[in-house]
């Protein structure tokens, strides 16, 4: 029976000791005393009941149970330190890979940034790219099918145990077609009742905001289309099918097919962009070196 006596440690001591014969060269392969083995040698023979060594003299010489002992272990130690190794892989520890989410409207400027970095940080380490909802990714991060992302972090309802490291500070603008672009240098959103508009569909940052920014407008937006990436939008309303509320991280995207117009301060909603990943994973060196260049590229902006 298994109990307190028993550890991995006194284990691999006695196999080092059958191995080499001695306390001594034991406590030195080991970096430990010599009167360290031999307590740790005398409590494993109380933890099994059983005698497992005989004194010689100054002495102390393994029994067949100790051997039999040690190399039963030795195989079962192998095992272990493979199960080990592969339980950190799979928690992302010691994974030559990491799982990076992020919204699509980061991917044509801050993404590659952040991902040429790092890895100039950790060379080995390739990085699987996920894209999608600041929803879908959120939910991604509390499953584990992430290891990080890099959304607008949520205005409310942060899950505990979430690391955040600040990026940048994004606001809306009405984005229009060149050829229906506002006369204002900034525009007053209540005087835009009338206008048809689209959007992302729901789960993202830019539709939460665009829904903000139209209730402290005091009116509802006649929505004409959703669609599911922001390219597509802004693909749409540079065809004059409506306006739109985007980001400003877009504008370099199409600079020659839309208008970005500020709003009114009133009107104005912001996005913070960070890194987040779970407080469970921030031994992880691979989080680490995301963390590390996303405080780079943060001082970097300012």
């Amino acid at each position: 029976m298994l109990n307190e006596e028993l550890t991995l440690r006194k284990l691999e001591i006695l196999c080092s000791f059958v191995r080499t014969g001695s306390l001594t060269k034991t406590a030195d392969e080991l970096h430990l005393s010599a009167v360290s083995i031999h307590k740790a040698l005398h409590s494993l023979e109380v933890g099994i009941a059983c005698p497992l060594f005989v004194k010689e003299g100054r002495q102390l010489k393994p029994l067949p149970a100790a051997l039999y002992l040690a190399e039963a272990s030795s195989e079962w130690l192998g095992d272990m330190e493979r199960i080990l190794k592969k339980a950190r892989a799979k928690a992302g520890v010691e994974s030559s890979q990491i799982r990076l989410g992020s919204m699509y409207s980061l991917t044509a400027n801050i993404i590659p940034r952040l991902i040429m970095g790092t890895k100039i940080r950790r060379p080995e380490l390739d990085i699987d790219l996920y894209l999608g909802s600041n929803e879908d990714l959120m939910k991604k991060l509390s499953e584990g099918a992430v290891d990080a992302i890099v959304i607008a972090v949520p205005s409310e309802n942060l899950p505990e145990g979430v690391q955040v490291v600040p990026l940048f500070e994004d606001q809306l603008y009405l984005a229009s077609s060149k050829k229906s672009k506002p006369l204002q240098s900034s525009v007053d959103l209540s005087e835009y009742k009338d206008e048809k508009f689209m959007t992302l569909q729901d789960g993202f940052a830019t539709t939460a905001g665009f829904y903000e920014a139209f209730r402290l407008a005091g009116f509802e937006p006649s929505v004409v289309m959703k669609v599911g990436d922001i390219f597509s939008l802004m693909n749409m309303v540079s065809g004059d099918l409506g306006r739109s509320l985007l980001p400003g991280r877009v504008k370099a995207l199409m600079g020659d097919a839309l208008d970005f117009t500020p709003l009114m301060p009133k009107y104005q909603v912001f996005q913070h962009i960070a890194l987040m990943y779970l407080q469970a994973n921030e031994a992880n060196p691979n989080v680490l070196a995301l963390a590390a260049e996303t405080r780079m590229l943060q001082r970097n902006n300012n």
